[in-house]
């Protein structure tokens, strides 16, 4: 089976979590309480190098990628709605490896519960974002 994956789709489903990122993580929302459970002050985040951000953006342009291409495996299989099979998949993907990763990753490391959720939201907001990108542009 030959999967074609949508390039500019999986560009923009990447870019996304970059906008996500910044409201997600900006005073309006969980700024303040995501630096207070992880020990940090905001002078700990002024000057701070480019590389977590490009990082981050590979990152998510890999997980982009991986998402379409899995939505295409998905939707041949159960043959719904291209959107409806990638946000299926998206949420599967999401339940399956993130969640469950950083879960594990985070009792370990005695995270308080309130930043768990906080990074476990925003890893299902910006999933099932690059889900409806690439859903809606097949």
């Amino acid at each position: 089976m030959n999967v074609e994956v949508n390039y500019l789709a999986v560009s923009l489903a990447g870019l996304v979590s970059m906008p996500i990122g910044y409201i997600w993580y900006s005073p309006a929302f969980f700024a303040k309480p995501w630096m207070k459970y992880r020990g940090l002050k905001s002078s700990d985040l002024e000057g701070g190098s480019p590389l977590p951000y490009i990082l981050t953006l590979l990152a998510s342009l890999i997980t982009a990628y991986v998402l379409a291409h899995v939505a295409v495996l998905s939707n041949s299989y159960f043959g719904h709605s291209f959107l409806q099979d990638t946000l299926s998949t998206a949420f599967w993907l999401w339940l399956g490896f993130t969640a469950a990763r950083l879960l594990t990753h985070s009792l370990f490391d005695r995270d308080d519960w309130r930043l768990i959720a906080i990074s476990l939201g925003y890893e299902l907001v910006t999933i099932m974002a690059m889900g409806l990108i690439i859903g809606l542009m097949k």
